[in-house]
């Protein structure tokens, strides 16, 4: 046997997992599916957690486990931690400074073998590992109490997956394993980081439920499997108080799905006959909830909302969707093909008088009454069957009770059947097929279905747990017996007996006897009978004498003692011991106990009766168990399944984003000058950027005035943070005191973007995370923000609303070279130390935009798109007037939804199929009256409308200046009061036209300047007063909750529904000026300004409001955030479903602006100017990276369509250009070094990096006219063996004058002086041998090789830094002049070709690409740096040690708001040396304003994110005032870096300060931008008012002066800081 077919035979491995913690406190991942046959290795960042995986082999990528954990581990176990092993990977998540990676340890294969292929395992054992991150983002205790309790969350035995095929859906799925329904997919958020990084399939998708199979045999030797799936929905997780009835998701409490899958296994080669059938269970799909008040109360006190069937249509219209058969081809013999989905509900509560459940009975037939009388139904038909199940059991008994539910059931059971089909191995087999064909890439073969069921059967009682389960059993049990009977596995008794059923209405016939003339056989391989007929020669695997078809559902006609009597009880209580297990976990889940009355099941056993009296005292006890847990544990249990599924991580992880940054200085980045050093290290200063080497020490020269280092980044990137890990020897002051930061895209391209941003001195090894902003311009410093007012003193002015004055860095996702500067402080005799440094960012989805075939055209495609859009498009609609010049007209179709408009969230990777054009309009006119009551299903509230209107503003803003318009329209609302009698309104709209109009801050404040305003006067901030701004500031803080709780409630709310029209009225129906009454149906009429337009004639979109009952207007209503603040105030509970009611349903209800506050409209402007601020971030960030994309390759839209095969096409051709080496300069991770001077109609400079592929394929690069000489210094990927340099020759190819002469060099860092020449090449000699190289290209075929020029290197050189020099010669010089260093081996002796006539005054340089190929080392070879570390630890500790000692305070006072603070000192204290500041211990929150309507939800793929927090960094300064006899000195403002709670900072002054009467600090900065820990803050609220408490300067400064510890003594000890 073959070596291949050996391989073949083998039977699959199990996936394995192994998870290995190295010494360095590195974290990988070793993934080997048992679909796949190689090993894939995933990197955990060490400081942000994200993880890494590039797909390269040797690297990430593996033949083996073994060989992927040799490289790891550099083939020495001694080196790891830890190391666990898994079987399963479940979930990851990022989550501050922790991260938790959920794997399988143990795994159950609880159904082996499905028919078709695939096992389902059941996790039997998982482990949390949490792994702890170097990120010291500020973290309170409520969030770390959190992840202690996400990780404690119970998996074990209560979650299952399969590996190869889709069980989300009912057997046999028509969609693949990489489409899984939502509804059921309960680890879609944990799964999403690796999704992200192209690995999905490396993450299990997990179904909570229960999923087991049993054997049985029949009445022959015929026998078959039985296995029961449950699938617990997760539209309504939770526990049971906190989750009854609906929720706002349209999804019920304890909702289940289970399947009875039946089938009879074969060998291979023959068909797989199967049936499945399919029922659900649930709480009552109204809106009500049920209230423990104590531990020991009798019974819960039920109660139903105001409005209890809002979202049951949608329950309904989701079953009908998933269960309805209308569309299946299947020939449906014993179904009525009518297209009507039925839906049967068995009501199992007590309805008799006098009962507490009998309200729910009630409110039950009504609320199918009321579906009915919507007429929104379509095909589906609702059926209520009430059958009070304790009642009958109590009157009539166990078996009576069962009888009396076959009752009911019999016909719409029958009526909707179940489905039967055959798998078959082949596809082949399929043509025969006369039904249903269900085939996908996950199964070889295909199904072929004779039968769909059509319609469901749904069970219930009050908690969906006991009845239901026992109703369930007995009602699936008669469809199990027509299951086997359809596949030919009698369950009859008499049938093994060779006798009739007794039952049977037919005539009996021994089936045993033989007509003359026929034989009975017995097949030796299958073992069954077969029968000759000697008559006639023939055989047949029949009975001759079979008896006549028994009747189908005959059970159902049956008494309990007849089918007892005339049925095999064997396979019976194989599934009753399903249904036990199952309604175990599905109690466990629910209540934290196990199911009761459960003794019922065990009804068809002979020793039933044994155990009443035990199973009722265990009733008793599991009673009293569940109400006492359900009492003290639900809320826990409940906020553990949402942070599981990713609900509501705002609440629960505030500060965490959603998104971690990149580390991007490392692998591949490296440093491009050597750092200096006091002994001789090797690496030049790479360990520094390594984190192998995180407690390194490296001591700079001595007596440096600074020291300097240049950062080459692994990729191009937005740079957010500098990580600095703090490392010194006995003396912390020989740490740097303050770093400048310059960033750019080539070390030629260097700006300023922090000065002297102070680094404190603190211990060994501590983080500290430096706020990177991009470069202001200083004009805009000059008029906005506290830097144009340096002679006030504001500490009591506080922007709570939204930051007014905020200044706008430049963005830039082509950063590439990091200069850090690091100053010593001023007294430092010491030389410099340094530890490690980290550089953290955002890049672009580079791989997937121009390497990735599958994705890149639908990228550039909707990103082309967005270059159209103006630059004050926002993507939200305003119903505004303007007071500015123009015309403007109304569409009605500006954006369809799903349409052509559809735009790419190019951070995000997200296609967002919501964003509109920003929109103004004079009049809301012309539209049809739209009955109030015939609202769509909206998904979204925070859409944009249908109609919208759109502006002619494109030409306005070319016209006039969006400058203009916007004084324009100040002077509209102030006329010539400058500013000063504006109404908060009015200031707001000013805010809103600016940012539509897409004006900066500082933009604005120009603009006011010129025409004499001073811009606080039209600060919103300013223009009320103190108390009523906190209330202000706490509504639209809490808006802002309930609007991300409403969003991501629609979002799970349109799983499994189509989604419906968008209404008129948005979240905050805000315009930039009133609109007027619509009059004629509006009964509110609200008063508007003057300025209203009049509109009286035009019609409006009218709805109820729902405080007064109202018809209201459009113009008359607010918007649907106002119902949600209204509610707010009536104790509304955010979550939980039966508990609050849930909020996210009321965004549904109108209020009208009589019954609205004034605090409550101005409460959404607020939140609609902190939106539209957002919106702005994300249009800079968005232009910024379309900058980057069209700096590499110019997007052209007749291209777009082509573009996967055009990089299909690319890489075959490099790879033919390779020949079996590797591209070691290719773009975004190789780059320039410096740029190069490039002609206005050229491709971009970048381009020439680019893979082959992207861009035009006839585009080029070229250099100016009469530019005889260009240098391209490379940074190549990584350390690499360089063979040789290729240039791929452009479509216009060589000429006589343009044919450069090409020197190489090579090099490891920036000197030039160091390089090493590689050789000279003279194109003019290659193209004379080389004849197609000239002229425009011939062929414009892409499949053909480029044409390109080889320069391959005498020997492989290993460098970073590849410098190529192309120069054209002088006319008459090219055969005399040649450098001293020329490589005779390069240059021939033929004679040139001339292809064409040229004038030399206009020839140019010019090329397609350049490719750099050798081969990169897997592990760059670090230098022994062992030695010289050593060394500069030694010198280290010969360092004198100095003390802190606290300088006693006579008294303190605190003021504005606790932020200044002024301590007074005795006299004769010793002269002040510094102060001491314990970090706050507070967080800056993710969400700070409702979600915008162009806002993806969460789940939803991504590959990069910049969220807000990384484009308007908050930073605090401390400023220090001393005090003395002659004065106030302000003696420092000092930056502050962000380092973990309390962790102790010291401040040294630059000077000592003698004789100080008073220090005084204030905090100043971004203070708003911070809140408590949400331990601290009780119920909805946002923060803690005026500001956070961990803020206070109460306790957290210290005065200290320096002296010897020895001189000291015991005495120093005492007042040691």
């Amino acid at each position: 046997m073959s070596a291949s077919s050996r391989i073949m035979l083998r039977p699959p491995l199990d996936t394995s997992v192994v998870v290995v913690v190295l010494e360095t406190t590195e974290v990988y991942i070793v993934i080997s599916l048992s679909t796949r046959s190689d090993t894939q290795v995933i990197y955990v960042d060490p400081t942000t957690g994200a993880l890494r995986y590039m797909g390269n082999y040797g690297e990430d990528v593996f033949d083996s486990e073994a060989a992927a954990l040799n490289y790891i581990t550099d083939g020495s176990r001694i080196l790891s931690k830890s190391t666990t092993y898994a079987k399963a990977v479940l979930g990851y998540a990022v989550l501050g400074s922790y991260a938790l990676l959920l794997v399988a340890t143990q795994l159950s294969a609880t159904i082996p073998n499905l028919p078709g292929g695939g096992c389902i395992y059941t996790v039997a054992e998982s482990q949390w590992i949490k792994i702890q991150l170097h990120n010291p983002q500020p973290q309170g205790t409520g969030e770390q109490k959190n992840i202690r309790e996400l990780a404690d969350l119970d998996i074990d035995g209560k979650y299952y997956f399969c590996e190869t095929r889709d069980i989300t859906r009912p057997l046999p799925s028509r969609m693949t394993l990489r489409e899984p329904d939502e509804e059921f997919f309960w680890n879609e958020w944990l799964s999403k980081p690796f999704k992200d990084i192209g690995l999905p399939g490396h993450c299990v998708i997990l179904l909570q439920g229960f999923a087991e199979c049993r054997n049985f045999g029949g009445a022959g030797q015929q026998g078959g499997l039985v296995a029961l799936i449950a699938r617990r929905s997760r539209l309504h997780p939770g526990t049971r108080y906190l989750a009854r009835g609906l929720n706002a998701c349209s999804g019920t409490g304890n909702e289940v799905e289970c399947e009875q899958l039946v089938w009879v296994p074969r060998k291979g080669g023959q068909c797989i006959p199967f049936s499945s059938y399919i029922w659900r269970r649930g709480t009552i799909p109204i809106w009500w909830g049920a209230e423990i008040k104590n531990a020991v109360s009798v019974e819960a006190e039920i109660y139903v909302a105001d409005d209890p069937y809002n979202g049951s249509l949608q329950y309904y219209q989701r079953l009908s969707r998933r269960y309805g058969n209308k569309s299946s081809e299947a020939n449906v013999s014993r179904q009525k093909k009518s297209g009507i989905v039925p839906i049967v509900c068995v009501n199992l509560l007590r309805y008799g008088e006098g009962k507490t459940e009998s309200v729910l009975v009630d409110h039950f037939k009504e609320s199918l009454q009321y579906m009915k009388s919507t007429g929104k139904l379509g095909s589906t038909w609702i059926q209520l069957i009430n059958y009070d199940w304790h009642a009958t059991v109590k009157l009539k008994g166990q078996q009576q009770t069962v009888e009396g539910l076959w009752r009911h059931l019999k016909a719409p059971t029958m009526a909707i059947g179940f489905s039967e089909g055959k798998y078959y191995d082949v596809r082949q087999q399929l043509k025969e097929c006369k039904g249903s064909i269900i085939c996908n890439d996950d199964i070889n073969g295909g199904f072929c279905m004779e039968s769909i069921q059509n319609g469901v059967i749904r069970f219930n009682c009050a908690d969906s747990l006991d009845r239901t389960n026992a109703a369930s059993y007995f009602g699936t049990l008669q469809v199990f017996v027509e299951q086997c009977s359809r596949l030919g596995i009698s369950l009859d008794i008499d049938a093994m007996f060779g006798l009739s059923s007794r039952y049977s209405e037919y005539g009996s016939r021994n089936a045993r006897s033989l007509p003359p003339g026929w034989e009975e056989r017995f097949d030796s391989v299958t073992g069954k009978s077969f029968y000759i007929d000697h008559n006639t020669r023939t055989t047949t695997w029949e009975h001759p004498c079979q008896e006549a078809p028994q009747k189908p559902w005959k059970r159902f006609d049956m008494t309990f003692d007849q089918f007892k009597g005339s049925t095999m009880l064997a396979p019976v209580n194989h599934l009753a011991e399903l249904f036990l297990l199952a309604g175990d976990i599905h109690a466990t889940l629910y209540t934290g106990s196990k199911a009761m009355h459960s003794e019922i099941l065990n009804i068809f056993k002979e020793e039933t009766g044994k155990f009443s009296k035990f199973s009722a005292v265990q009733n008793v006890k599991i009673t009293v168990q569940r109400r006492i847990h359900n009492y003290m544990n639900d809320s826990s249990r409940q906020k553990q399944l949402e942070m599981f599924l990713g609900l509501r991580l705002y609440k629960h992880f505030p500060s965490i984003p959603m998104f971690p940054l990149k580390v991007l200085s490392r692998p591949s980045g490296c440093m491009l000058k050597p750092v200096p050093c006091i002994t001789p290290v090797a690496d030049g200063g790479s360990s520094l950027l390594s984190i192998k080497k995180k407690d390194l020490i490296w001591v700079c020269q001595q007596g440096a005035d600074y020291v300097e280092l240049f950062i080459y980044l692994g990729e191009p990137c937005q740079v957010c943070q500098l990580l600095l890990t703090v490392s010194h020897g006995v003396q912390d002051s020989s740490y740097p005191a303050t770093v400048d930061i310059r960033l750019g895209s080539s070390i030629d391209a260097l700006k300023l973007v922090v000065e002297g941003a102070c680094i404190p001195q603190c211990s060994n090894g501590t983080n500290l995370l430096i706020p990177v902003m991009g470069r202001i311009d200083p004009e805009d410093l000059a008029v906005t923000g506290k830097s144009a007012r340096p002679n006030v003193q504001e500490s009591t002015y506080l922007p709570l609303l939204y930051d007014f004055e905020e200044l706008e860095g430049e963005l830039n996702f082509l950063n590439r070279i990091v200069a850090l500067s690091f100053h010593p402080s001023v007294a430092l005799r010491t030389p410099i130390t340094l530890g490690e440094i980290e550089v953290l960012g955002v890049s672009l989805p580079w791989a997937d935009m121009l390497n990735n075939s599958g994705r890149a055209s639908e990228f550039m495609e909707l990103l082309h798109k967005k270059l159209s859009h103006a630059h004050y498009d926002l993507g939200l609609k305003s119903y505004a007037n303007s007071s500015g010049p123009g015309s403007y007209t109304k569409s009605s179709s500006s954006v369809q939804p799903g349409g052509s408009e559809n735009l790419l969230d190019f951070l995000t990777g997200d296609f967002d199929m919501s964003k509109s054009h920003v929109t103004e309009n004079t009049s809301f006119g012309n539209g049809e009256q739209t009955n109030f009551l015939d609202d769509g299903f909206d998904v979204n509230p925070f859409a944009p409308a249908l109609e919208v209107p759109v502006p002619i503003v494109n030409n306005q803003v070319e016209e006039y200046g969006s400058t203009q318009l916007y004084i324009q329209f100040f002077e509209s609302l102030s006329g010539y009061n400058k500013g000063k009698g504006l109404t908060f309104e009015q200031m707001m709209k000013l805010e809103i036209k600016r940012l539509h109009l897409g004006l900066s801050a500082a933009e604005r404040d120009r603009a006011l300047l010129s025409v004499g305003v001073i811009p606080a006067t039209v600060d919103p901030n300013r223009s009320v007063d103190y108390s009523y701004l906190l209330k202000l500031s706490s509504l639209a803080d809490n808006l802002a909750l309930l609007g991300h709780a409403v969003l991501e409630d629609r979002v799970n709310a349109s799983i499994g529904l189509e989604k419906g029209s968008e209404h008129t009225i948005d979240f905050w129906n805000i315009s930039e000026n009133d609109e007027s009454c619509y009059d004629g149906a509006c009964e509110v009429r609200a008063p508007s300004s003057s300025q209203a337009s009049s509109t009286g004639k035009n019609q409006s979109v009218f709805v109820e409001c729902s405080q007064c009952e109202r018809t209201v207007c459009k113009a008359c209503c607010a918007g649907r955030g106002a119902f949600l603040l209204l509610n707010t105030y009536k104790d509304l509970k955010i979550y939980g479903g039966s508990q609050g009611g849930g909020c996210s349903v009321l965004a549904d209800s109108f209020v009208c602006k009589s019954c609205c506050s004034e605090i409550i409209k101005r409460a959404l402007y607020v939140d609609y100017v902190r939106v539209l601020q957002s919106l702005r971030r994300k249009d800079r960030a968005e232009k910024a990276a379309l900058n980057a994309v069209n700096q590499v390759c110019q997007l052209e839209s007749s291209k777009i369509s082509d573009l996967s095969h055009s990089i299909q096409t690319g890489q075959r051709q490099l790879k033919q250009i390779l020949d079996g080496e590797e591209s070691l300069a290719a773009f975004p991770y190789a780059s320039f070094l410096q740029m190069v001077e490039t002609a206005d109609d050229s491709e971009p400079l970048l381009s020439l990096l680019a893979p082959l592929g992207t861009g035009d394929y006839k585009s080029y690069w070229k250099g100016p006219e009469n530019n005889t000489s260009v240098e391209f210094s490379i940074v190549l990927c990584g350390l690499s063996d360089v063979a040789g340099v290729a240039i791929i020759v452009s479509s216009c190819g060589y000429s006589t004058s343009d044919c450069p002469i090409v020197e190489i060099w090579a090099n490891n860092k920036i000197h030039r002086e160091e390089r090493t020449f590689i050789g000279k090449w003279d194109i003019q000699d290659i193209v004379s041998s080389s004849p197609h190289l000239c002229g425009p290209e011939k062929s414009s075929s892409m499949s053909e090789e480029p044409r390109h020029v080889k320069f391959h290197f005498p020997n492989p050189i290993r460098c970073r830094i590849v410098s190529i020099k192309m120069t054209l010669p002088h006319i008459g010089s090219r055969s005399t002049k040649f450098c001293e260093e020329f490589d005779l081996l390069s240059l021939g002796d033929s004679s040139f070709y001339e292809s064409k006539p040229t004038n030399p005054q206009n020839s140019f340089i010019h090329a397609k690409r350049i490719i750099v190929f050798g081969s990169s080392l897997r592990k760059e070879m670090e230098p022994d740096t062992s030695g010289g570390i050593m060394g500069m630890k030694s010198y280290l500790d010969r360092s004198p040690s100095l003390g802190r000692f606290r300088i006693p305070v006579e008294a303190e006072r605190l003021r504005d708001n606790d932020l200044v603070l002024e301590q007074y000192l005795l006299p004769n204290s010793p002269g002040i040396a510094g102060f001491r500041l314990d970090f706050f211990s507070v967080i800056r929150p993710r969400v700070t304003h409702s979600p915008s309507s162009s806002e993806m939800d969460t789940r939803e793929f991504s590959l990069t994110c910049l969220e807000d927090r990384y484009v308007n960094q908050a930073i605090l300064y401390m400023q220090v005032t001393i005090v003395k006899e002659s004065g106030k000195v302000v003696v420092e403002e000092y930056r502050i870096p962000e380092v973990k709670a309390n962790t102790p900072l010291y401040f040294d002054f630059p000077d000592l300060q003698q004789d100080v009467r008073c220090v005084i600090f204030r905090l100043l900065g971004d203070v708003t931008a911070f809140v408590d820990d949400i331990s601290e803050l009780d119920g909805l609220n946002f923060r803690n008012l005026p500001l956070a408490s961990g803020l206070s300067l109460s306790n957290k400064i210290k005065l200290y002066y320096y002296a010897d510890t020895y001189e000291m003594g015991k005495i120093g000890s005492f007042s040691a800081v």
